[in-house]
């Protein structure tokens, strides 16, 4: 049973039941540390399974940018192939969290060769009409912080540490950034706060697809045992949002129970996956392979 459920829950998340897709491989390829290594913060935010209610909390949030938002409906394959996008965005998230920087570079051209064909028209807060690239150093930017203060607001939000502190995360998970073309992401919560702040007051506003794509963010096309369990995932990611980005959203402030209920499954779970994913198991041997 242990088993079938961790089997399970790689294959929806990385597609493949073992937890080894074949871009994991891509993290043994190359040599050292990559940006990061085993005693980063971000190695130590990326490796709980909190990141299930990050990546939810995150989709919802790049969701209240008109731009990301019809970055989404009109390119997107989420609608057609819901697991695939989001197997996709686990690849970008693991190998930048945990490949070499050889590995992380070809990661980040893959990423950039798909972005150069993400362009569109949207509506901004204004009522303009204005022309949008995946590339767009303000659209990097919205992503980027979004992504940013999801993980790390769900992983606080279970109560799990961050030895070197939360600064240290988001000046870290920057350099995440650069090769997608991103060089002045902030580097400390304040910042962040801050930067997260200044785009609810200037960009973020509902659009006419935000219901309709928030809608199948919280309920994907899943199995019903799967999509129980993926319903108090994005119960608890829907807590951690303010009221404001919850209005934006379209959606109502849900009980902190929710949290609770979720921070035991989440346990369960970890004791169903064991200490570490494959993906930093490779890792580590990669460093210790190349370090000798």
């Amino acid at each position: 049973m242990k088993e079938r459920v961790a089997n399970r829950f790689r294959q929806i998340v990385s597609g493949s039941p073992d937890g080894r897709p074949d871009w994991v491989k891509l993290i043994a390829h190359g040599e050292g540390v990559g940006l990061f290594g085993p005693g980063s913060a971000v190695w130590q935010v990326h490796g709980t399974v909190a990141t299930l209610v990050g990546g939810i909390r995150a989709l919802l949030l790049q969701a209240a940018h008109p731009a990301a938002l019809t970055g989404v409906s009109q390119h997107s394959r989420y609608e057609t192939d819901p697991l695939g996008r989001l197997a996709g965005t686990s690849r970008w998230l693991t190998i930048t969290t945990f490949g070499s920087t050889e590995a992380i570079a070809n990661e980040a051209a893959r990423v950039n060769s798909m972005h150069d064909h993400v362009k569109g028209d949207f509506k901004s807060k204004s009522g303009e009409v204005k022309h949008y690239r995946a590339a767009d150093p303000r659209y990097l930017l919205w992503v980027h912080c979004a992504f940013t203060d999801s993980f790390l607001t769900a992983h606080q939000a279970f109560g799990y540490p961050i030895d070197e502190g939360a600064d240290a995360y988001v000046r870290e998970w920057s350099q995440s950034a650069i090769g997608l073309g991103l060089t002045d992401a902030p580097q400390s919560v304040a910042e962040l706060r801050a930067t997260m702040e200044e785009f609810l007051v200037t960009d973020l506003t509902p659009s006419a697809a935000t219901a309709e794509v928030v809608k199948f963010i919280l309920k994907p096309p899943l199995g019903l045992p799967a999509l129980m369990f993926y319903l108090v995932l994005a119960k608890s990611a829907i807590s951690t949002l303010t009221p404001a980005q919850q209005k934006i959203l379209g959606l109502k402030p849900v009980n902190r129970t929710w949290r609770w209920i979720c921070a035991r499954l989440l346990k369960l779970l970890s004791l169903a996956l064991g200490k570490e994913s494959p993906s930093q198991e490779v890792a580590r041997e990669r460093i210790a392979r190349t370090s000798r």
